[in-house]
């Protein structure tokens, strides 16, 4: 099931409702398994396996190679499905799913998976086949039915075809190529060994490597026949994909031959007219007379804040902006076969003029809001995702509000006309070359930009992945900062006081630097994402780094999400990349003491440096059966006032669909965690007077908090309703319940975005499905002269339950209890 994509769940006022509801029949389809001749089917697959375990054993042997097993490839009929979950063995490790995949043969979906075997682990499947042959269940049907009838045929997986998981046509010939070796352990000693036969077999790798749960990912050179060596003589091998080009592959090229590479892609593009989705940039300009931007940027969506300023991009920023807004990955793009889907368009709006004139100084949230009423009266029905990474240079700020951030506050709430808005903010940039060199270091001193520190905008910091540096010019350079690290052009929010937000909420690809002895250099196309040149006719392409291409490719997956959601409001967008961000291993090493059992005042530093770390497309757009998200979008009255004054008024209690039984049914030692984000949108504080105090800044504020195991609801309302009425710092978690939690309640609760993981046995999360959302002290209810305590605010909340265990299925029961069909997922 852990294959399975399905939508979000969503959850209505039906559970927030103290009173239980009955969960409708469930409905669950399975593929039936094909119909086979038991003795035949059975004798079949014993001699093909036997057969595959010998060739590959002769195989082995004439290679002189040390190895403890063999790798299989099983094969499903076409179009049915095969029982994956049980060709692997979680417990010893010895046999271990690789990879699955499926391709089109015949016009039919057929499915492989290759497994490792142990040589100790060979009689196991002899005797699954040995009791699906002679022995019946107590229901009269054959032992392991399931499995081994889901199974047409097994054989020898040794061919670079087994192991391939990228598009067929990538796989190097006779000549080597770039390719990514993911190997089935993320052990240091296992990299070693690898390495050693790569160097023994003069097969060059790349340094470094990126770790992942049971996966290590290594960089080769090697052609079709050297893969297949690897995989003769190691016990490791996963996966095999091509590696990613770098940038400089594109740039290093002359117009001509760029416009080649361009010219394909506009060919596979296929352009959506149905969907309502728009990426608003504010910057430069853009044109879009490039061809890759034409097609996604009407003229008639080119607007500037002065109507004698022009539309064009008088400096380039823009346009860069727009290649990585509307294609996110254009590297990829690029790379790609297929067809290339467009789901959302752009939108231009030029805010910086051109030449030497200058904007008004001061004026920047005046410009901004002028900015956006534009893109709004020329297209009022989309939904506008905002884009901007124009910041000031000036960090005195230090995180308290300043005019521009408090009026992309009040635009994003709709202070002032009720309409919502969807604002991601760059975080800025340290632009001292001297300050990048003292890395990491410099980063964490230089405060995140103006107007960054909004507290209802989606903040981006920068990371990177690119480390690989090929330019024969740069042979002596290496790159600054480590592959998974903190992009050395990124600022943070360490050096603010704890009352503000926690900035940056989450960070994209940012671009790395080059290093030698001292000298760092920018210049290398390696190094950087690759986006639209502004001057076609001289460039059709050029490399972008820095927290404005973090911010474009944050504005891209935003789109995503919201053309499979177009109902979401801004706040559950917004939440929904944040709940999907994780930190990568690189990370959690450069910035925790103990990433292995971090303390919570170094994670709060870890948030407050990069965010909750890098979002995941698929998590946020989709929900699996080992990892179930639930959303709810919901509208409260914080605070109420009446004759004898002002007080807290509402708050939630929901009664979440929880998939009990499942959890009760598990092992004690099943790890499982959940996470729960909690999303709203706060009206800044009128003047000066506010700025200075966090109670006074925002509206109003909300928080969240679970019922204890073992806790009735009555006890935890009464628990939570004191709580909230009385002093808003008040921490209402016990130690006890802190200690299942990331953050905790008083680290987590900074700005209006609260996210936080729990990590717990399944037989407590069992019990724990009833969750508050309740307020505290906001200028609505100080200020209640304003005549805003009355004022009722909107919430998006999503909580997730996870389990590595892909066998494990959240996902029926919760989905028959909410009545949603579940007989198909997404494909």
């Amino acid at each position: 099931m852990a294959n399975e994509r399905y939508r979000h769940l969503q959850i209505d006022e039906r559970f927030r409702q103290r009173e239980d509801y009955t969960s409708p029949p469930k409905n669950v389809q399975n593929p039936p398994n094909p119909q086979r001749e038991r003795r035949t089917h059975g004798e079949y697959l014993r001699q093909q396996f036997e057969g595959a375990w010998s060739a590959q054993a002769d195989i082995q042997a004439v290679a002189h190679a040390e190895r403890e097993g063999v790798y299989l490839e099983f094969r499903s009929d076409p179009n049915a499905a095969l029982v994956t979950k049980s060709l692997e063995d979680l417990r010893s490790k010895k046999v271990r799913l690789l990879n699955v995949r499926q391709e089109i043969e015949n016009e039919a979906v057929v499915t492989y998976a290759t497994v490792y075997v142990a040589n100790d682990k060979r009689l196991k499947f002899i005797e699954k086949l040995s009791n699906y042959l002679t022995e019946d269940t107590d229901g009269g049907a054959p032992k392991n039915a399931k499995l081994i009838e889901s199974i047409g045929d097994i054989r020898n997986a040794l061919l670079v075809e087994s192991f391939w998981t990228d598009e067929p046509n990538l796989i190097p010939d006779a000549n080597a190529d770039y390719v990514e070796v993911w190997l089935s352990s993320d052990a240091e000693e296992i990299e070693a060994y690898f390495r050693e036969l790569c160097e023994r077999h003069s097969i060059p790798v790349e340094n470094g490597s990126l770790p992942f749960p049971e996966r290590r990912v290594l960089v080769v050179q090697a052609n079709r026949t050297q893969l297949e060596l690897l995989s003769t003589h190691s016990d490791h091998i996963a996966e095999y994909r091509k590696a990613k080009e770098t940038a400089a592959f594109w740039l290093d090229l002359d117009n001509a031959h760029q416009a080649q590479w361009v010219r394909d892609l506009v060919d596979r593009l296929d352009i959506s007219n149905e969907s309502d989705v728009a990426v608003c940039i504010l910057d430069t300009g853009v044109n879009n007379g490039h061809p890759l931007i034409a097609p996604i940027l009407d003229s008639a969506d080119c607007q500037a804040y002065e109507s004698d300023w022009g539309t064009h991009d008088h400096q380039g920023h823009g346009t860069l902006m727009a290649g990585v807004s509307g294609f996110g990955d254009l590297r990829e793009a690029l790379m790609s076969q297929g067809t290339i889907s467009l789901c959302h368009c752009l939108e231009s709006i030029k805010m910086l003029p051109p030449g030497q004139i200058e904007n008004p100084k001061g004026h920047w949230g005046y410009i901004t809001a002028r900015a956006c009423a534009l893109a709004e009266l020329n297209a009022p029905s989309r939904k506008r995702i905002i884009c901007l990474a124009v910041t000031s240079t000036d960090t005195r700020d230090q995180g308290r509000p300043s005019s521009w951030s408090a009026e992309i506050d009040a635009l994003a709430s709709g202070a002032t006309d009720n309409f919502q808005r969807l604002f991601i903010v760059s975080a800025g940039n340290i632009e001292d070359t001297w300050q990048r060199e003292q890395y990491p270091d410099g980063q964490i001193t230089e405060s995140i930009h103006d107007p960054a520190q909004a507290w209802n905008a989606l903040t981006v910091g920068a990371y990177t992945d690119l480390a690989r540096i090929t330019d024969p010019q740069l042979t002596d350079y290496t790159a600054l900062a480590p592959q998974g690290g903190l992009s050395p052009f990124t600022s943070t929010s360490c050096m603010w006081e704890d009352t503000w937000p926690l900035k940056p909420d989450i960070v994209m690809e940012g671009g790395n630097l080059a290093v030698k002895e001292g000298e760092l250099t920018d210049e290398s196309g390696d190094l950087c994402v690759i986006s639209t040149f502004h001057e076609p006719h001289r460039r059709l392409l050029e490399g972008f780094n820095m927290t404005s291409a973090a911010t474009a490719q944050a504005s891209w997956m935003a789109a995503q999400i919201y053309n499979d959601y177009p109902e979401y409001w801004p706040e559950t967008i917004r939440a929904l990349m944040v709940h999907s961000a994780s930190w990568t291993d690189q990370l959690k090493r450069q910035f925790l003491s103990n990433p292995t059992n971090p303390n919570k005042t170094d994670l709060k530093g870890l948030i407050r440096t990069c965010g909750w770390g890098v979002p995941n497309l698929e998590r946020a757009r989709y929900t699996a059966g080992n990892s179930l998200t639930l959303v709810s979008e919901a509208t409260l009255q914080p605070f109420e006032k009446n004759s004898s004054g002002t007080k807290t008024k509402d708050m939630h209690l929901y009664q979440l669909p929880w998939p009990k039984d499942v959890l009760l049914d598990l092992p004690p030692e099943t790890p499982i965690s959940m996470r729960i984000t909690l999303s709203y949108f706060i009206e800044p504080g009128p003047g000066e007077v506010g700025w200075k105090d966090r109670y006074r800044y925002p509206s109003h504020q909300l928080r969240f908090s679970i019922i204890r195991p073992e806790e009735t609801v009555e006890n935890f309302h009464a628990r939570i309703s004191a709580a909230a009425d009385s002093d808003p710092d008040l921490d209402i978690e016990t130690t006890g319940d802190s200690a299942y939690w990331t953050l905790g309640s008083q680290a987590r609760s900074k700005g209006s975005l609260h996210s936080d993981i729990w990590k717990g046995s399944a037989q407590q999360l069992a019990s724990s499905n009833t969750i508050a959302i309740y307020p505290v002290i906001g200028w609505w209810r100080e200020r209640s002269h304003l005549q805003k305590a009355n004022k009722s605010c909107r919430y998006s909340l999503i909580v997730s339950i996870h389990t590595p265990d892909e066998a494990i299925d959240l996902y029926v029961p919760v989905a028959a209890q909410v009545g949603i069909p579940i007989s198909t997922s997404i494909q």
